[in-house]
């Protein structure tokens, strides 16, 4: 029994977080679930909660702590209320595998390879995938991105981030099983762990999409505009000229791509700069995809958008709006208080749920716009009709911090998942255009002010992910957690059963 079981817990959890981008450290997403495990093995509901809670508390508060230089370094609010936002985020996050642990102490067998092979990883997938999408969802650190340059990674296009964090957990389980299984029960563990991590790698490098037309050549402008400027009046018109300045250059470039909000101001404002823009740049065949805020004069709503410039004007609006940053769920009256106090502030509209692909550089393009590519199974019904993927985002935001990095892990398992090649375009970095098998062709160094070029292949045809979704792994998680929970009901039936037998037979 472990003597200080929430520090040890915290810890562990922590390490975990070294599995992700920067550091890439991948085993530990696999030791440390298994680690897990062991220290609920015959704990209370209670106190397998409380480890539970310390573990997921140490992963997020070691592996989003750049939530608080989001807020108070780079958007000045109190420290306070930096410090309540990031330890709000910490407590949810541990409360749900506190949730996890409870319930795994209270449904699941006590012991055995039903346990550790099944039941746990299922329902630490069920976990991953619920906090992904409940109150608006937080999809970050699932342990499937951790694995996007090891073989596990083959197994995206057929089963998505889910599925690998399945195989994932399974392997924490199969080394839990390897050290208090009996002998036939690690045969199983290996029977079953050495023919998943076989089938990620043969499928590694498997093509699932169909390669069209020529390669399109891409320009991808990263200004790396201080946030702290980026909306100052005195940078205005600097950061007009410096974009201008940065992708003239490339005009006879097939498609130029600009950051999320690249421009700070609204797009009726500057109707001129981007008239003349886009006149230069079509003489030159070139078509210009922009990240852009949008003000719609019929319904009055803001939106975060991207504006693309071909033969004709095309707007894509985020879908997916992170709360508390570009939305406040909460009432007037608590808005009012936050203007008052200078904090970051703004209320954007969602933007339709179903949008068409925009067409620029004779391709469709799947659209997303910063952290809504957290969101894979959100962007599946595009994938029908787009042959290219881009994401706009401000990372900025995040400065020198491991947030930067993780995004991009995310961006790459996108790819890699839809079978497609993306444009990833960052007002400071990291941009990128990354293949279909998820690797980053190439990049830009953070803060550096400069474009990217380089080509990119458009593609047609569905993975079986983007065919089925995340139904399979779930509802394979589903029954696998039904039949741990009714073995376990059933063993405890059948004990109880030959026990009043044996004392009726000892009565006799």
């Amino acid at each position: 029994m472990m003597r200080h079981p929430m520090l040890l817990s915290f810890l562990m959890g922590a390490i975990l977080a070294l599995a992700f981008a920067p550091f890439g450290i991948w085993p530990l997403a696999l030791i440390c679930p298994a680690w897990l495990f062991l220290a609920w093995q015959g704990a209370t509901p209670r106190r397998a909660a409380v480890i539970g809670f310390w573990f997921h508390s140490g992963t997020f508060l070691a592996g989003t702590y750049w939530l608080y230089h989001s807020v108070h370094t780079i958007g000045g609010a109190p420290i306070w209320v930096a410090m309540l936002l990031m330890l709000g985020l910490v407590a949810i996050m541990g409360a749900y595998l506190a949730l996890l642990g409870y319930l795994q102490a209270r449904v699941l067998p006590v012991s055995g390879a039903l346990r550790w092979l099944i039941g746990l990883p299922a329902l630490w997938v069920l976990l991953e995938w619920w906090r992904g999408w409940f109150l608006s969802g937080f999809p970050w650190l699932s342990l499937g991105y951790a694995q996007i340059d090891t073989p596990l990674a083959g197994l995206a296009p057929v089963s998505g981030v889910y599925g690998i964090s399945l195989v994932c957990a399974v392997t924490a389980g199969g080394l839990v099983t390897l050290l208090l299984g009996k002998r036939p029960q690690r045969m199983v563990a290996l029977a079953l762990l050495v023919p998943l991590w076989l089938a990620g790698w043969i499928l590694w490098r498997h093509d699932w999409t169909d390669r069209m037309d020529s390669p399109v050549t891409v320009a991808v402008v990263q200004a790396s505009i201080p946030q702290d400027h980026k909306w100052s009046p005195e940078w205005r018109d600097k950061t007009l000229d410096l974009y201008r300045k940065l992708a003239e250059p490339h005009f006879g470039t097939q498609l130029i791509v600009w950051p999320e909000a690249a421009l700070p101001d609204l797009a009726h404002e500057l109707t001129s700069y981007l008239g003349s823009l886009w006149s230069e740049a079509h003489a030159a065949q070139s078509d210009l995809v922009m990240g852009l805020l949008h003000y719609d004069f019929h319904s009055g709503d803001y939106y975060n958008g991207v504006l693309a410039l071909s033969d004709d004007v095309q707007w894509y609006h985020k879908r997916h709006l992170v709360p508390f940053a570009e939305f406040f769920p909460v009432p007037e009256s608590v808005r009012s208080w936050l203007r008052l106090m200078s904090l970051p502030y703004s209320d954007f509209t969602a933007g339709a749920a179903q949008q068409p692909a925009l067409q620029a550089a004779g391709q469709k393009l799947g659209l997303t716009i910063c952290y809504e590519d957290g969101f894979g199974a959100e962007q599946l019904a595009i994938l029908k009709d787009a042959t290219l993927l881009v994401n706009v985002t401000n990372d900025a935001w995040f400065g020198d911090t491991s947030a930067p990095p993780q995004h991009l892990e995310i961006s790459r398992m996108r790819a890699l998942e839809a079978g497609r090649d993306m444009v990833r375009a960052a007002n400071d970095g990291i941009s990128a255009l990354i293949s279909a098998d998820g690797t980053v062709m190439s990049t830009l160094p953070r803060f550096k002010e400069a474009v990217l070029t380089g080509t990119v292949q458009p593609r047609t045809g569905l993975t079986p992910y983007a065919r089925s979704g995340n139904w399979p792994v779930l509802l394979a998680c589903m029954l696998a957690l039904l039949w741990s929970v009714l073995s376990t009901k059933f063993n405890a039936r059948t004990s109880s059963n030959t026990g009043s037998n044996s004392e009726s037979t000892d009565n006799g």
